[in-house]
């Protein structure tokens, strides 16, 4: 599965209804730790496949998003299991780091 892109109207319904947790990568295309760590994302969806929904959200198109989860730094992570905040990591990380981040 590939990196799924939000926007402000699909979000809340994404990580609500997903039967499965939700990782969502707050970054900006301005920003270089974001850029250097969109490959990492990339490599950990498609290992996982259909076990968990990666997914971006740019702040600069979803601000107020952002400011609701109090994102101060990017890139900042929140996974979302059962559509509510279990756990975020501001800053990139490795794979295997980002794979015991979520746990699977």
């Amino acid at each position: 599965m590939s990196v799924l892109h939000l926007t402000p109207e699909n979000f809340k319904d994404t990580v609500e209804n997903s039967s499965v947790p939700v990782l969502v990568d707050f970054f900006a295309d301005w920003c270089m730790p974001c850029k250097m760590f969109a490959p990492i994302l990339e490599k950990v969806a498609e290992k996982l496949g259909d076990k968990v929904v990666i997914a971006k959200i740019n702040i600069d198109d979803a601000e107020q998003i952002a400011a609701n989860f109090g994102v101060m730094s990017i890139p900042t992570i929140i996974l979302f299991k059962d559509g509510k905040e279990t756990d975020r990591n501001v800053g990139a990380m490795s794979a295997g780091d980002l794979l015991s981040f979520i746990g699977l």
